[in-house]
């Protein structure tokens, strides 16, 4: 059966060649200033946003782009670019996904609630923030606030969030885990569904034409009909002689071609603990690209456990036991400015050498 090639839950595109990268992240800021990575979404008129501190590196045609924003905890330096990107939004006919830790429904409310609000509804967009907060119990609740309602609170209910995801649609997921930092942080974890790409150069090398005929091919592909399957086809000849129908093993054989989708996990403000050690892996494992913090070189560490940080040597670590394919560290504290080399080369020594002696915190 063609479901046992795992593509059932694949996107189909129609390409050249296969498809380019389909999101694009970025850290936006100085790794010695605020955290954040904006992923932009390069098929679509959209990005999500990783972290809310400082965002004006972010010109407003970026923050216009963005769909959803995902915070992992209410520090000033991870939320203070609300009232920017609100500032931004407001007049727009738009729906913000906004996703953290327990609290964040509070605490939108309050920031709306400092302003005063009499002269929004002459304005011509809707602007409607939908806020979800994640439990550390597993449970997602989730409220919505409209510029035409002056942002009164509307409550949506909650709902077990299963396994952490937050967002799922054809071409992605973003899945949450939560984590300690002396406080209930969130992780994140992006992952773009595999992809179906029928190659065109292929297709016209068997003869056949470019049609409809396509889409019950990926029909076919979707609901896992067998390898022996009919699928009618078109022929760019059409001769009698031709079979107007071939078996689907065939064609998938000769002009489909399945691309892994890419990963990236996001991790910053935690403390390396047994617990977070073991949730941080299971998040980030296999990832293309982990961004994580490195606050403190290790010659610190008492430091960087008294304010539940990692230092650059625990970073490494955990995308070696992740099994990571590459390392990205941010978030340093200024003592080392001067010194980001330092940082790098330690977090770089742990991911890369003696991968056999890395070890777990006990708890």
């Amino acid at each position: 059966m063609i479901s046992e090639r795992g593509v059932g839950l694949a996107a189909l595109s129609l390409a050249a060649e296969p498809m380019a990268k389909y999101f694009d992240p970025q850290l936006f800021n100085d790794p010695f200033d605020d955290p954040g990575l904006f992923v932009d979404l390069v098929f679509e008129r959209r990005a999500l946003l990783f972290d809310l501190g400082d965002i004006s590196a972010l010109a407003p045609r970026k923050l216009l782009r963005v769909a959803h924003v995902f915070i992992t905890h209410r520090h000033m330096d991870h939320f203070i670019g609300f009232d920017q990107l609100l500032r931004c939004l407001l007049g727009r006919e738009k729906t913000l996904g906004i996703w953290g830790p327990h609290g964040l429904i509070d605490a939108v409310e309050h920031k709306l609630k400092a302003y005063d609000w009499n002269l929004v509804g002459g304005y011509e967009g809707n602007l409607q923030l939908r806020v979800s907060e994640l439990s550390v119990d597993g449970r997602l609740a989730s409220a919505r606030f409209c510029s035409r309602n002056c942002f009164a609170r509307e409550s949506l209910g909650s709902c077990a969030c299963s396994d952490g995801v937050l967002v799922s649609d054809p071409d992605l997921t973003v899945r949450a885990t939560v984590l300690e930092h002396g406080l209930p942080v969130l992780a994140f974890a992006l992952e773009e569904r595999a992809r179906i790409n029928i190659l065109r150069s292929r297709v016209e090398a068997m003869g056949l034409s470019i049609g409809p005929w396509l889409k019950d091919f990926k029909d076919a592909i979707l609901r896992g009909a067998a390898d022996t399957a009919p699928i009618p086809v078109l022929w760019a000849d059409q001769e009698a002689t031709k079979p107007q129908t071939l078996p689907l093993g065939q064609l998938v054989s000769n002009i489909m071609k399945i691309t892994k989708g890419r990963k990236i996990a996001y991790v910053v403000d935690v403390a390396y603990t047994r617990s977070n050690v073991d949730a941080i892996v299971a998040l980030a494992r296999n990832a293309d690209i982990l961004f994580i913090e490195a606050p403190f070189l290790h010659e610190d560490l008492e430091q960087a456990a008294a304010r539940n940080h990692l230092t650059a040597r625990q970073a490494g670590t955990l995308a070696r036991f992740a099994n990571v394919n590459q390392l990205r560290t941010f978030h340093y504290s200024p003592r080392y400015r001067g010194r980001e080399e330092n940082i790098v080369d330690e977090a770089e020594v742990a991911f890369f050498n003696d991968r056999t002696k890395a070890s777990r915190p006990a708890e």
